[in-house]
C-alpha cells in the first residue's frame, strides 16, 4: 500500500513537471475531460483501494517502463489463467465420459435383474401367500394366548391362594387381605362379563368368587372375635392387622355387627371387672390384687368413695374412648366406606338411606361397654345418697355427678346410658337433699319458742347458714353455665335458707316492739352476710335489704317516738298539729295548756335534762342489734327526724311571739290616741289604757321559757 501510494505520488509529480515546464497549449476537450477525470478520483474508491493493494502485492517499482509493460502485464496473465481454466474443464469433460459409460452398464444390470426378481416374484407368489396367511393366525393365536393368561391371572385365583383365602388354619395376614382384595375385585369385574352374549362364564366366575368372598369373611370374622378374647386396649401399640380386619369387614355389615356385638360384650366384662377390682382390691371373690388401692378401704369419706368411683369410670371411659377410636375411626374414613359397598352385598342388613356414623358407632360402643360399670356404679351411689342425712354432703354429691355429667356429655353425647344413670343419680341425690331439708325444717318448726334473750340469732339459723355456706361453696365449684345460675341456684334457695328466715320471723312475731324488728334484723343480717361472697346469690340480697330497709324504718319510727316522748316535745307536737299559719290561729298558742308558762317551763326543764345522753339512751334501746353500724344509721335518722320537729316548734314559738309583739305595739299606740277625748270617753279610755297595761305587763316571749335552738339540738345529737 505504501509503494502504491508512492507510485501515485511520483506519477503526480511527473505529471505537474511536465505539464508546468512546458507552455500550454490550447486546451483540448477530451484531455481536459480525461484530466479532470484523473484528479477527480477519491483514494477512498474502493475499486481503486483494490487496484493500488493488487500493485502492491506485485512488488512493482514505480517506473516509466513498468508503468507502460502494465497493461500488458495484466493482460498476458489474465490469458494465461483462462487457458489454465479450459485445461481443467478438458479433464473434468473426460471424467464425466466415463461416469456416462458406468451408468449405461448400471443400468443394464439392473435391468436384467428386474427382470429376474418380476420372474422369482411369480414364481413364489403362492408360497408368499401361504406364509402370510400363516403369520395372521400365528399372531391371532398369540393375542388369543395374551387375553388368556391376562385373563386367568385376573379372573382365576389359584389353589394356594383359595385356601390361603378359605383354610381357617392358616393365619390372617397382609397376603389374606391381599388375596381378600383380589377376590372382591374380581366379583364385581365379574358384572362387566355378564354384559357379554355368553354370560355362563361370568355367572360360574361371580358363583365362585361370591363363595369365596363369602368364606374369607366368616373367617375374618371368627378371627377377629378370637383377637377380641385377648386384646389389650390399654396397650398403645394396638396390633394394626386388627384395624385393618375391622375395616376389611365393614363391607358385610351383618358380620362387622355380630363382631361388635361379641366385642362390647367381652368389653362389658372386663370392665366391670376392672371396676369391681378397683372397688375391693380383689380380681375374683377369692383372689386378691396386691397392687390395687381399694376405694372402698381407703375412701372413707362418702363423698371421697364417690369421688374415686366416679374418676375411675371418668378414666376407664376415656381410655376406651381412645383406644377404641384408633380401631374404628380411621382418617379416610374407611369403615364408613365399607358400609357403603356392604349395601350392595347384603341390602338386607343396612335401612334405606342409612349412612354409617363412626362416632356415633362409637359413642354406642362406648355405651354398651361401660353399661355394667354404670349399673354397679349407681347401686353404689345410691347406697351413699340412701345412708346419709347430711344436706350439705347430698348436695355436694349431687353437684359432683353434674360435674361429672357434663364432663361425659363432652365425648359420649346425650343419649348416653351412663349419662342418663348420672342423671338419675344427681336428681335422686337432690330429692334426698330436698327430703332431708324438709325434715329438718318440719322439726324446727315444731320446736318455735321465743328469741333468745340477748336477741341473737337462733342456735337452727347459724347452724343453717354454716350448711348453706358449704352449699354455695360447692355450686360455685360446678360447671354450671354462667348464663343460669342464679335460676338453676334458686331452688336450692327456698329449700335450704328461705324456711330458715321464716321459722326466724314467726319466732319475732310472739315478741313486741322493738324486740320484733331488732331479732329479724339480726337473722336478715346474717343471712346477708353470708349471701355476699358470691353473685349468683345476688336478688335474693336485693330482697334481704328490701326487708332491712322496711325493718330500718319500723325501728327509725321507735327511735323517733322514743326522742319525743321522753324530751317532752310530743305533748307540744300534739297541740300545735291543729294550728295552721294563719294569725288568729297562731295567737291561740299561748292559752294552750302545754304551752301555759309552768308547762313550758317544764318541758324545757324535760328538754335539757334529756338531751346529754339522749344519744347512748336511744342505741341503748337497740343493744340488741348485732351491727352497731346499723344501730347507729337507725338512732341517726330519728334524731334527723326529731330535729326537724323541734324546729317545727321553735319556729311556731317565734311566729306567736312576734304576733304578740306586734299586738302590744297596736295597744301602746291606741293609748295615746285616746288622751283628747271627752271626759266620759276619758274615763273609759282609762279604763282600757289600765286594761293594756296589764295585759301588757302579763305578756312573757315564749321563746324566753323554751330557749334551745334547733342549730343547739343539732350539735347536741350529732
Amino acid at each position: 500500500m505504501v509503494n502504491g501510494q508512492g507510485y501515485m505520488n511520483d506519477f503526480s509529480e511527473n505529471f505537474d513537471d511536465k505539464f508546468t515546464a512546458v507552455p500550454a497549449p490550447q486546451k483540448s476537450n477530451a484531455l481536459s475531460n480525461k484530466i479532470s477525470t484523473v484528479l477527480s478520483a477519491s483514494y477512498a474508491d474502493s475499486e481503486i483501494r483494490e487496484a493500488v493493494r493488487t500493485l502492491d502485492e506485485r512488488n512493482i517499482q514505480n517506473s516509466a517502463e513498468t508503468r507502460r509493460k502494465l497493461r500488458l502485464d495484466v493482460q498476458k496473465e489474465v490469458i494465461e489463467r483462462n487457458g489454465d481454466i479450459i485445461k481443467d474443464f478438458g479433464h473434468v469433460a473426460e471424467q464425466l465420459k466415463r461416469i456416462g459409460t458406468t451408468i449405461n452398464s448400471l443400468n443394464e444390470c439392473c435391468e436384467d435383474m428386474r427382470q429376474r426378481v418380476a420372474a422369482a416374484r411369480q414364481e413364489n407368489a403362492p408360497v408368499l401367500e401361504e406364509a402370510s396367511t400363516l403369520l395372521g393366525q400365528k399372531q391371532e393365536l398369540e393375542t388369543k394366548k395374551q387375553l388368556l393368561d391376562a385373563f386367568n391371572k385376573h379372573f382365576i385365583i389359584s389353589e394356594e391362594e383359595e385356601s390361603l383365602l378359605t383354610t381357617t388354619s392358616k393365619e390372617v395376614d397382609d397376603d389374606f387381605f391381599a388375596i381378600l382384595k383380589r377376590v372382591r375385585q374380581i366379583y364385581l369385574d365379574c358384572q362387566v362379563l355378564l354384559g357379554t352374549e355368553n354370560q355362563r362364564l361370568g355367572l360360574e366366575l361371580m358363583d365362585q368368587s361370591s363363595r369365596n368372598l363369602n368364606t374369607g369373611y366368616q373367617k375374618l370374622c371368627r378371627w377377629i372375635q378370637k383377637e377380641f378374647k385377648n386384646l389389650n386396649l390399654e396397650n398403645p401399640q394396638i396390633s394394626s392387622i386388627i384395624r385393618r380386619a375391622l375395616r376389611a369387614l365393614a363391607e358385610r355389615p351383618s358380620l362387622f355387627h355380630s363382631c361388635l356385638d361379641y366385642f362390647a360384650e367381652a368389653r362389658e366384662r372386663v370392665l366391670t371387672d376392672a371396676f369391681y377390682s378397683a372397688l375391693t382390691g380383689s380380681i375374683t371373690e377369692n383372689d386378691q390384687n396386691p397392687m390395687t388401692n381399694p376405694i372402698e378401704f381407703h375412701a372413707h369419706d362418702p363423698l371421697r368413695y364417690v369421688g374415686d368411683m366416679l374418676a375411675w369410670t371418668h378414666s376407664a371411659t376415656v381410655s376406651e374412648r381412645e383406644a377404641l377410636e384408633s380401631l374404628f375411626i380411621s382418617e379416610g374414613n374407611e369403615i364408613s366406606k365399607g358400609f357403603q359397598a356392604g349395601k350392595e352385598a347384603e341390602p338386607w342388613s343396612t335401612a334405606d338411606g342409612e349412612v354409617f356414623d363412626g362416632l356415633k358407632a362409637l359413642g354406642d360402643l362406648i355405651n354398651r361397654n361401660v353399661a355394667g360399670v354404670s349399673k354397679a356404679l349407681r347401686q353404689r351411689v345410691e347406697q351413699v345418697i340412701q345412708n346419709h342425712e347430711d344436706p350439705v354432703l347430698l348436695y355436694k354429691v349431687a353437684n359432683l355427678v353434674n360435674f361429672y355429667r357434663i364432663t361425659f356429655a363432652k365425648f359420649l353425647g346425650a343419649d348416653s346410658s351412663l349419662l342418663e344413670t348420672l342423671s338419675s343419680l344427681e336428681e335422686s341425690s337432690l330429692r334426698q337433699f330436698r327430703t332431708v331439708m324438709s325434715d329438718t325444717v318440719t322439726s324446727i318448726q315444731a320446736d318455735l319458742s321465743v328469741p333468745p334473750s340477748d336477741l341473737r340469732i337462733p342456735d337452727f339459723l347459724d347452724e343453717a347458714l354454716n350448711q348453706f355456706t358449704a352449699l354455695m361453696k360447692s355450686y360455685d365449684s360446678s360447671l354450671t353455665p354462667a348464663s343460669s345460675r342464679i335460676a338453676d341456684f334458686k331452688p336450692i334457695l327456698s329449700q335450704a335458707l328461705d324456711p330458715f328466715l321464716k321459722a326466724c320471723e314467726k319466732i319475732s312475731k310472739e315478741t313486741e316492739a322493738p324486740v320484733t324488728s331488732i331479732f329479724l334484723v339480726n337473722c336478715l343480717l346474717a343471712a346477708r352476710t353470708t349471701l355476699s361472697r358470691y353473685d349468683f346469690v345476688q336478688p335474693k340480697i336485693s330482697d334481704l335489704d328490701e326487708q332491712l330497709a322496711s325493718l330500718s324504718s319500723t325501728l327509725t319510727q321507735y327511735q323517733h317516738a322514743f326522742f319525743l316522748h321522753t324530751s317532752g316535745l310530743h305533748p307540744l307536737l300534739e297541740a300545735l298539729a291543729p294550728i295552721d299559719e294563719s294569725a288568729e290561729s297562731l295567737l291561740r298558742v299561748p292559752m294552750l295548756a302545754p304551752f301555759q308558762q309552768q308547762a313550758l317551763t317544764e318541758a324545757s326543764q324535760t328538754l335539757d335534762d334529756f338531751l346529754p345522753s339522749a344519744l347512748m339512751d336511744a342505741i341503748q334501746n337497740l343493744r340488741g342489734l348485732s351491727s352497731m353500724k346499723f344501730a347507729q344509721e337507725v338512732t341517726a335518722a330519728a334524731a334527723e327526724r326529731f330535729c326537724e320537729d323541734f324546729e317545727f316548734v321553735e319556729g311556731k314559738l317565734g311566729k306567736v311571739d312576734e304576733l304578740r309583739e306586734e299586738r302590744a305595739a297596736e295597744v301602746e299606740k291606741g293609748e295615746g290616741d285616746a288622751e283628747g277625748d271627752d271626759e266620759g270617753s276619758k274615763k273609759g279610755g282609762d279604763a282600757q289604757k289600765e286594761e293594756g297595761k296589764t295585759e301588757k305587763r302579763e305578756v312573757v316571749p315564749l321563746r324566753s321559757l323554751f330557749p334551745r335552738t334547733g342549730g343547739e339540738i343539732r350539735v347536741l345529737l350529732s
